[in-house]
């Protein structure tokens, strides 16, 4: 500094030790800072505003040093924020779904927009965030189209919230979980080619794409974004498979500790997007590094039974043969189609109810890699034709405790009072090893059951195949005789 001013020699402000900051041309005027430019880079416009009114200039250097420290602060959160944020979209990436669930877009197809991230540095440093949720519609070709669509930032502003006109035949409109009836689009002119515009302006600079199985509505929008964080993949879960993931209902009652909608109810947008955007706002600010429990399954889905695994040539309708009668059940008309399979559900009037249909279903027992029980049953088609396919319970059978305590119990029964401290150290270990062995055996013998399972499904699948070929066989030998009959009448006309 000029004068003999308690200054230090390096500037409070020098990009050496704040490098968001360039100060050009300070000067003294007796002990006051006057700072003649400031050169932000682009940083936020509140932390620039908190930055000009901490400069009093008659507190002098007491003042420039609360302002320093504040300063200091705002960048620290700043930093923390980004980095915490980039964090939670590795732990989007690195999750075991999102290869299979996020890879694998079409987005070659002249219909899809890819937006791009720009400049990568400037674009991971970026904090801004939008959380995103869609509804969609059955259209008569198959696809899903959609239909209804919000967006909110960080402090739940709505950026956009619109109906969506598919501008196709609709198949089914999923009022019941859309809440969007034929008569909402009379007159609806925005389009799905004006949501994928105002989302590549909303996205730009590397805003944060939020939402939950944010791939389905990324499909849906034909939309292709690398900077995202989907609120299923970046908590762990206690009571999941690591490659399954719990409902948005569900994961907002196990961390935020509300009821999302009541049962029955439809789908709400703006309300489901506030959800997934609450969902990161709380692992940022609590972590929830621990597993947490989520897989609670309502009344009113342990009421039903999922059939899943059915050919699509196969009518709903007949499905409702493979149960016995004397039970009240009702065969959902809304299958959800995934290649040539379909699944649907078979609704009972309460619990106790679907449970007992479930026993006295005939077929072989087994569990989902979930460990839900299932049983593989087949049916007769009005053709002749035989199909197999699953029958599978919502929930877990789990034993009860008092039936484990009988197990080890009866394990070491006469032994444990004739043993020292150290001996009944080795009778438990014993009994641990029994125990595991037995659920090794119990395991070896559900592949095997699972494998029976699979060859009766192939010999099915065979016997099928040689009722056609035994009906293509009658055919041609109809077709052999036919023109044996021509043969002989032709050599008898003509005197051969």
């Amino acid at each position: 500094m000029a004068r003999d001013l308690p200054f230090p020699s390096v500037p409070l402000f020098s990009p050496a030790h704040y490098p968001f900051f360039r100060v050009l041309n300070p000067s003294d005027s007796g002990r006051q800072i006057t700072l003649r430019r400031l050169c932000w880079c682009s940083r936020s416009f509140e932390v620039l505003v908190s930055f000009f009114q901490g400069l009093q200039p008659d507190k002098g250097l007491i003042g420039i040093g609360r302002v320093a420290m504040a300063i200091g602060e705002k960048i620290k959160d700043f930093l923390d924020e980004g980095s915490h944020l980039q964090r939670l979209v590795q732990l989007t990436m690195e999750h075991p779904r999102y290869a299979k669930c996020y890879s694998m877009f079409p987005s070659y197809e002249k219909d899809w927009v890819v937006v791009p991230l720009g400049d990568i540095s400037m674009a991971m440093k970026s904090v801004r965030m939008i959380s995103i949720d869609c509804e969609m519609v059955l259209c008569q070709d198959g696809t899903e189209e959609v239909v209804k669509i919000c967006l909110v930032d960080k402090k739940f502003k709505v950026k956009l919230e619109t109906l969506v006109n598919p501008n196709k035949a609709v198949a089914n409109y999923r009022t019941e979980i859309t809440g969007v009836s034929a008569e909402d689009l009379v007159g609806v002119t925005c389009s799905l080619v004006d949501v994928q515009g105002r989302m590549k302006k909303l996205l730009r600079k590397g805003t944060i794409l939020v939402g939950h199985s944010l791939y389905n509505d990324m499909r849906a929008l034909r939309l292709e974004y690398q900077r995202v964080i989907d609120t299923a993949y970046i908590f762990k879960y206690s009571d999941l498979l690591p490659d399954r993931i719990p409902s948005l209902k569900n994961l907002c009652k196990a961390v935020l500790g509300y009821e999302l909608r009541k049962e029955g109810e439809p789908h709400d947008c703006k309300r489901d997007a506030e959800a997934a955007m609450k969902l990161v706002l709380a692992k940022l600010e609590h972590g929830f590094e621990d597993p947490i429990e989520v897989a609670m399954v309502s009344d009113s889905q342990r009421s039903k039974l999922l059939l899943h695994r059915i050919p699509v040539e196969v009518p709903y309708q007949e499905l409702h043969k493979v149960f016995p009668q004397g039970f009240e059940l009702d065969i959902q008309g809304d299958p959800k189609v995934r290649g040539s399979f379909y699944s649907t559900y078979a609704v009972f009037k309460d619990v106790c109810e679907a449970e007992k249909v479930f026993q006295a279903i005939e077929g072989r027992k087994d569990k989902d890699i979930e460990g839900r029980p299932q049983k593989q049953v087949y049916l007769k088609l009005p053709s002749g034709q035989w199909i197999s396919f699953k029958v599978r319970k919502s929930e877990i059978d789990l034993p009860h405790p008092k039936h484990v305590d009988t197990l080890v119990e009866q394990w070491c029964n006469g032994k444990e009072r004739q043993c020292t401290k150290r001996n009944r150290t080795v009778s438990s270990a014993k009994t641990h090893e029994h125990l595991i062995s037995k659920v090794q055996r119990t395991d070896n013998l559900a592949m095997v059951e699972t494998n029976e399972d699979l060859e009766q499904e192939e010999a099915c699948i065979h016997l099928n195949e040689v009722d056609r070929l035994k009906k293509i066989i009658r055919a041609r030998e109809d077709e052999i005789f036919d023109l044996q009959k021509i043969l002989a009448a032709f050599i008898r006309k003509n005197g051969l």
